[in-house]
């Protein structure tokens, strides 16, 4: 028999040599973006282990685990869909918008018929000529019109990307079933036969689809159910009518029909937590919602995180935010500070930009005001170039990195104008860091700590940098 000392020494060998071994293997790739274009998701040198010193650590705890991802991108609007449809390039910039090659985009938000960007006339599902005034049953439902460009897009986006996961939200109901019996603002009609036909409107949306080839992962009744404009499709949808219509009719009619598409409500600003708030508290409905929509153009972006406190059970969604001509404080910095990094650690699965393209003139906007200087994600110009706008980017630090269903890990949290991060873990074991420094005035160094091992960087002055580790 061997001397216990021989063997505590052989086996501390040993240990040494598997960790040397896990070590060697494991490696830290880096892509960057800054706000002075200089580098646009630029590939880095690789890093490797160092020692550390005093300093911001990002220390990446995999054992402290929150929500999933259901993935990053954009709306595809009716003007989206009828730029990308006709551009004499489709197929590359398709590429770029949901390839490997480009930025891998996994979710998209699909508005159900009209709304302020148009290729063509608005519509719904359920327009009626003007001798008629209601359809309970949906005897004229379809969804042709969406089948002469939309459809064709997504069917190549899923093509390309199968893992693409889709939400659907109306701007308006059919106008017969508003009070101004236009798809122009106004309001959703009171009465139980008006939300049951709403209802069944759902259901047909998704089973046409369905026939499509195309799964509707997740459906909000209403797009910003508190606004009203006259110049283009919206409908104001108070909370109780909402409620009433998950709670007595949408709800059931899922279930009689197997639909797993999940149910999410309010889809508007972080200014207002009563509406969601109001609609949960009644456990008839709250059953068959799945969680919240919120959008940035009010309120504080930490919103999310505290209505998550009090209703943990239920998802957060973040679904719209445009930059334009109209905000000129839009970019990198406040793009991740606030939406990538800032959403996901507020508990978002998902983070979404408005129009996924838009030509030279932020349009098309055939028959519809609403927004004249909102930015597209890409621009498509007249013959047929892009321009990748700053969102393209931003969107690519996390979608082309944070697969469908990773899962979020703890970082710490810093000062304002320090680093800001936040870290997830794929299925595959790989973990995506994103890390921004905010600041105009000066380069910021930190570690990133994983696995007992800590990796140097210095990252640019307003800029972004993701880090893939994979040991």
């Amino acid at each position: 028999m061997a001397p216990r000392g021989s063997i505590c020494g052989l086996h501390l060998v040993c240990l040494f040599a598997i960790a040397t071994s896990f070590w060697a293997n494991a490696s830290m790739d880096v892509w960057v973006t800054n706000s002075n274009g200089g580098d646009r998701l630029s590939k880095k040198a690789s890093l490797s282990p160092t020692g550390s010193s005093n300093g911001f650590h990002i220390n990446v705890d995999r054992n402290k685990r929150y929500q999933f991802i259901s993935g990053f991108g954009a709306a595809l609007t009716n003007a989206a869909a009828y730029t990308l449809f006709h551009s004499p390039r489709r197929d590359q910039i398709m590429e770029d918008l949901f390839g490997s090659s480009g930025i891998s985009m996994s979710y998209l938000r699909l508005p159900m018929g009209g709304t302020d960007f148009q290729g063509v006339q608005p519509y719904t599902y359920d327009d009626l000529p003007s001798w008629q005034h209601n359809d309970f049953h949906m005897d004229q439902f379809s969804i042709q019109k969406d089948r002469d460009f939309i459809i064709p897009i997504l069917k190549q986006a899923l093509k390309i990307n199968p893992s693409l996961r889709i939400i659907a939200t109306p701007w308006s109901a059919p106008a017969w079933m508003k009070t101004t019996n236009s798809l122009f603002g106004g309001e959703f009609h009171h009465g139980n036969n008006y939300q049951q036909a709403y209802a069944l409107y759902f259901v047909k949306f998704i089973q046409a689809y369905q026939s499509e080839g195309i799964s509707i992962d997740a459906i909000c009744l209403q797009n910003e159910p508190k606004h009203s404009d006259n110049s283009y499709p919206t409908m104001k949808l108070s909370w109780e009518a909402e409620r009433d219509i998950i709670k007595n009719y949408l709800g059931p009619a899922f279930n009689q029909h197997s639909i797993n598409t999940k149910i999410i409500i309010y889809d508007h600003n972080w200014d207002d937590t009563g509406y969601a708030g109001n609609i949960l508290s009644d456990g008839g409905a709250a059953q068959y919602i799945r969680g919240s929509a919120w959008h940035c153009y009010g309120g504080r972006h930490d919103t999310c995180g505290g209505f998550h406190n009090q209703h943990p059970d239920k998802d957060i969604y973040f679904t719209e935010c445009s930059g334009g001509d109209w905000a000129p404080g839009f970019n990198v910095v406040w793009g991740v500070r606030i939406l990538s990094i800032g959403q996901t650690r507020n508990w978002a699965k998902t983070v979404m930009y408005w129009n996924i393209a838009l030509d030279d003139n932020h349009g098309p906007k055939v028959g519809v005001g609403g927004c004249n200087n909102c930015n597209g994600v890409i621009t498509v110009h007249g013959n047929g170039d892009t321009t990748k706008n700053t969102e393209y980017y931003i969107i690519g630090h996390m979608s082309k990195f944070v697969f469908p269903e990773a899962v979020r890990l703890d970082t710490p949290a810093f000062g304002w104008d320090d680093v800001h991060s936040v870290a997830f873990q794929n299925n595959d074991g790989s973990v995506a860091i994103v890390v921004l420094n905010p600041r105009n005035d000066r380069d910021q160094t930190f570690y990133i700590d994983i696995d007992g091992q800590h990796y140097q960087y210095t990252l640019p002055r307003e800029s972004v940098a993701t880090f893939v580790y994979r040991n």
